[in-house]
Formats: structure tokens, sequence, C-alpha cells
């Protein structure tokens, strides 16, 4: 029998380029590109000697990284090299030697040994969850903040198909996750014991690969695997299923049998060769209207990318992941582009001369109709997933590669030809400002009526742009992405390609775990706040200083904007107050969070809200405030979905009829 169950499912090679596949995998459907970056393949293969990174070393989108592993030579175990124990305290022990300090876990039947192991760990800490979701949510939220791997435990059947949401996120977000689940003893599989699902299966097209353990002997190798093929290539959500008799069986196990990835190892990416650099540098120096398109692929090479921007002045926009790659006060930067970016950046991109897009998927919520999308711009691309090349829109130039390494080549590059290249996008530069001016992101004045986005903004001001911000999904999100100025990466925490609602409690949870003496805020909407209130809980029991910015306007905001645009403003159950009381707020946020023993208020009049806001972040620990704003203000800009740049929206509100 096989020691471990591998991800064997024959998927169309566009989905996911980098998974490990089996070497049982048909070939015909096996992508195998020619860009293995050089590895040291003794290292590799030598289960003690997987390379340690620097403390900074970060994850990204679509950028390499290597896990956070305590040196071997100097790990202490607290078993004697020969003492037999259970398989659920070699998982425990396999983590603590990759460097994990906290875990996300929520115990079950299935998992208890591994909790009752993880009790016997002296580094480990688990902050207990009080749902699984909110878990895998957390576990994210520390991965995106800090750029370590995310651990998450959860018991089988129920517990574990709770998980799937956040895999979910994770696999279309590129966030490094190891999920760990327990599993009914393995004779009992395929009997629809209780609380059996079959995980594997129920994931395996929403994981970068997964494992089912049937071997105690493996745990070791497996759950080195699993935290190397998180954190490298295209980053994503690996997950581990161990049966219960595997964890209660006793072994003695083997520390430095050697990784079998021989398929994944082979298909990572090279570094760029200097003469497609070359190349994208001669495009830059011949185009009049260049624009740089940048996304969650850059946060990891942020420096570098401030570094070309300051050797070309070529104006920047970013996409929702990708916010803080660059900063959103500078002056080329044109702020997030798509759907609900601003006018000046879609204008740019539309009239541009030279796409450089970088570290993205051309999502359809950027691109809107993708024929039209640079329609004039010839289009350079660079990812770390091949499977993205061409995907959606098919580039004049690609590379596939490593954003970092490219950025830090074409950088040399342009300071080793500096003399030669002279760079004038003035004009460019002037056209756009203009655009600036004539579009900028605002609002109307409401009186004492407090609108989203000026709350947003004082929250910018009074953090000083500073604050690591996680957000549900809806309206309020994407006042957050337009009128919050981030200065840096890993202070943008949001659920971009699934858009799960709820995301934004347990993500500042995990982002406060990973930094405590950060200001953490939840700025979040009343809608996906309720879908995981019970972290309100955890918040309070691990003392975790979390601020819940709440915009509370009684709808489903995002849904309310499309009835009011395209139906007429006919009310299809959007509204989540109690109809038979609609003058009163329902429900009573403030009261949850008082239940948990949060100190909270409530907000209702603009010349109140500054006090109000500057009292929450002076408050030692959690604090909600409730600030109730009014339903019909939209999102704006709007590119209509699947329209194009003259289709924007710059007008209107739920006020006005259409």
């Amino acid at each position: 029998m096989a020691s471990a169950t591998p991800n064997l499912s024959i998927t169309k090679p566009s989905f996911h380029s980098l998974k490990p596949h089996s070497t049982f995998t048909n070939p015909i459907f096996t992508r195998r590109p020619n860009r293995s970056r050089p590895f040291n393949l003794n290292l590799i293969t030598n289960a003690t000697q997987i390379p340690t990174p620097s403390p900074t070393t970060i994850t990204t989108t679509t950028t390499t990284t290597t896990p956070v592993v305590t040196d071997p030579l100097k790990f202490v175990s607290r078993y004697a090299s020969d003492e037999p124990r259970k398989g659920a305290d070699v998982l425990v022990e396999a983590l603590e030697r990759e460097g994990v300090a906290n875990v996300f876990a929520y115990p079950g039947g299935a998992s208890l040994e591994i909790h009752q192991a993880l009790t016997r760990s002296k580094t480990i800490r688990n902050v207990l969850p009080r749902h699984e979701q909110g878990g895998i949510f957390a576990a994210e939220g520390y991965a995106r903040a800090s750029g370590r791997v995310g651990v998450c435990i959860a018991t089988s059947g129920p517990g574990a198909t709770n998980l799937v949401s956040g895999l979910a996120d994770a696999m279309l977000d590129s966030i490094p996750i190891v999920a760990i689940t327990g599993q009914v003893p393995r004779r009992m599989i395929g009997t629809d014991a209780f609380q059996e699902t079959p995980i594997v299966e129920v994931t395996r097209s929403i994981t970068k690969h997964n494992y089912l353990v049937l071997d105690v002997d493996d745990i070791p190798r497996i759950v080195r695997e699993a935290f190397f093929l998180a954190s490298t290539g295209r980053p994503g959500p690996v997950l581990i299923d161990i049966p219960k008799d595997i964890q209660q069986k006793l072994v003695v196990p083997v520390w430095n049998k050697p990784i079998r990835l021989p398929g994944y190892l082979s298909r990572m990416p090279q570094l760029p060769e200097e003469c497609h650099l070359e190349q994208i540098v001669r495009l830059v120096s011949e185009s009049k209207k260049p624009v740089l398109y940048v996304g969650g692929g850059c946060l990891n090479s942020s420096e570098e990318l401030r570094e070309f921007v300051e050797l070309t002045g070529i104006p920047i926009t970013s996409t929702l992941m990708g916010l803080g790659a660059y900063p959103s006060a500078d002056e080329l930067s044109l702020q997030m582009l798509g759907m609900h970016g601003t006018v000046y950046a879609n204008y740019a991109v539309d009239k541009s001369d030279l796409l450089l897009a970088f570290g993205v998927r051309f999502d359809d919520r950027v691109t809107g109709k993708i024929e039209a999308f640079a329609s004039r711009a010839k289009i350079v691309h660079i990812d770390i997933d091949p499977a993205e090349i061409g995907k959606n829109k098919q580039p004049h130039v690609s590379i596939c590669a490593d954003v970092k390494a490219a950025l830090q080549g074409m950088n040399r590059l342009l300071k080793e030809r500096s003399p030669k290249l002279k760079f004038d996008f003035s004009a460019w530069r002037g056209e756009l400002k203009e655009q600036k001016e004539k579009f900028p992101l605002s609002y109307k004045d409401s009186g004492e009526a407090i609108l989203p986005q000026y709350a947003i903004q004082v929250l910018d001001e009074l953090t000083n742009g500073e604050a690591v911000i996680s957000t549900g999904v809806g309206q309020h999100q994407m006042w957050a992405a337009q009128f919050y100025k981030y200065k840096g990466p890993r202070q943008w925490l949001t659920s971009g390609g699934l858009g799960a609602m709820g995301f934004g409690l347990p993500a500042a949870v995990g982002a406060a775990v990973a930094r405590p003496n950060d200001i953490i805020v939840d700025i979040d909407g009343d809608g996906s706040f309720i879908m995981n209130v019970q972290e309100l809980a955890t918040i309070r029991v691990e003392n975790l200083p979390v601020k819940v910015l709440l915009l509370n306007n009684q709808h489903l905001g995002m849904v309310v904007q499309w009835e009011d645009r395209f139906y007429k403003a006919n009310r299809a159950h959007t509204y989540l107050g109690d109809p038979s009381r609609e003058s009163e707020i329902f429900p009573d946020m403030v009261k949850f969070a008082e239940a948990c023993n949060i100190p909270a208020a409530r907000v209702t009049k603009k010349s109140e809200l500054r006090d109000a806001i500057q009292k929450m972040l002076a408050t030692p620990g959690p604090y909600l405030l409730d600030v109730i704003v009014p339903h019909q203000e939209h999102v704006l800009p709007m590119v209509p979905s699947g329209g194009e740049f003259k289709d924007v929206i710059t007008e209107g509100d739920g006020r006005t009829k259409y």
C-alpha cells in the first residue's frame, strides 16, 4: 500500500501549473516547461538541508519563497532519539522543526490526538478560533501579514469541510497555507463512518497539493514537502489528512528522509535571461505612454519595483491584490485600476502604448471586456506561473520568472546604460495629471450623515497610513482600497479572487498574532462582519488589539448598488435589518461586542466621528466602533461587468432612479 496518496487528478494545465504532478500523470496533460530555477539538489534531497531563509522572507502571490525552517543542527527534541512516540507527537515536532510558532486549531474527535500533542509543545501556541472557517481565515491573515506559512488544524467531516472556503480563497490569491485535518481510522475510510468526508477528494481542485497519510513513518517527509510546496513557486494551500490510528501509532521518527518532488523541482522557474530583459528595456525606451500594471506577485519585490519606477519615471497602477507594493500616495501612483479603480488608472491603460504587467493574471474585474483592454499597447507579461502567460490576454513579450529577479536584472541594466538611456515621459505624466485633477476620487458632502469614504479617510489620517487593514467583501472593501493610502506591502489583507464575506474579522486575528506591535484594523460591513462574528470571543480571550471599524448600512451594500443600477432598485432580500422596526439598528453590533466583554461604541454624526475613531485607536486591546452610514452610497467609479473604459460610471447613487 502506498504510504501517502498524492494529488493524482488530471486537470487542465491552465488552472495551476505549479501543482506537483505524480509520476503517473498522463504526460499528454502534464506541462513541464523548461523553467527550473537553479537549485542545489543536494540541499533539496537531503531532508535536513533545505536552505533557511532570512527573517525578512516574504511570501506573495507569484513570488518564490522558502519555508522558515529551524536549523536541524540546533533543534532539540523533547524525546530521546530512539524513544517511540505517537504519530501526533511526530506531527507536532515536524511543525516545530519548520519554525511554526502559532497555529489556528479547533479540536474534534478525529483530531483529538493532535491537540493533546500540542499541549506537550513548549514552542507552539494554539490560537483557538470559534469556527473552523474562522481558523483558516486567521491562518490566511497570518500568512498575508507576515509572509510566513499559515497553519490551521481541524477535525474530520464537518470540521474539514468548514475549511473549504479558506482553501479556495488561498488558492485563488496564492497564499501559503498548510491545513491539517484529522480523519477516521484507515480501516473505516470508505464506510461512511461518523464524521467521515473524503476531504482529499473534496479539496483536490482547490489545493496546490494534498496528502492522505497512510504510513506513520511518512509524517516527517510529508510535513517538509507540504511547507516547501506551499511557500515556493506560486504559493498556495496544501492539505494533509491524517487518520486517527496514524496519529495514535507509536513510532521512532526518521527526520532526514529526502523529499520526493522531482517533477515539481524540475519546473521551478529559471532566472530570466538577460536578452529578454534587454528587450523589455528597449521597448520602454521606444514607448511614449508606458504604464506599469502590478499585482500581488510584486509584494515581495516592493523595493525593486520602487527603484524601477525611479529609474524610468513610468506611472504605476495596482490591482486589488497588489495594493501596497508601491506607495498609494506617491506622485507616480495611479492607485487601483479595474471595475472600481480610478478613472485615471483605467484611462492610462486604455491610452497606453506599452503595458508592463508584472505579477498579475489579467482578472476579469481588472480587464472588463478583454478585447478592449489595453488594445493600443504592446504587452509585456512577467509571472512565475506559466499557466498565466497568455491565459486571458496574449502578451507580445513574456517571461516566466520570479518578478523580483526580473526587476533586479532590469534595474541593473538601466543603471549600467543610464548615460545612453534618456527616458522622458513628462508629456504622458502631464496628461495623466490632468485626468487626476478632472476625475479625482471624491464624494459629496452629506451634512451630519457619515459617509463611509469619509470614515476611511479619517482613519487613514489618524493612523498615518501605517495600519494593517483587513476587510470583508463588498462596498466597504472597495472604499478601503480607494481611500486608505497604503505605504508598503502586507498592510492590505482582503479576499480578492474568491470574494469571501466573513474574511475580515478572522483575518485581523491572524494579523494581530503575526504582528502584535502594529495597529490592526478590520474595516468591515455589517453583512460580512456577522458571518464570523463569533471570532470576537477569540479576540477577547487572546486579548488581541484588533480594532473593528464597522460601516453599518443595514444592507448588503454592493448587491443593493447593482439593484439600483441594473434592477430598477427592486430590493431582493438585501435588507439586513428588522423589517418590522426599520427605524432601529438591527442587530445591535455593540451588544455583540459587549457580550464578549469588548469595549464598543456607536457613532451616527459626522461631527463626532473623528473623536470616536481616536478613542478606538487609543483604547488598549480590542474595540468595536459601529459607524452608521447611509445605504444609498455607491462605489464609484464603476466599469460595469464586461464593459470597457468608455462605459465608466462616475456619478449617481441610490437616491437617483436609473
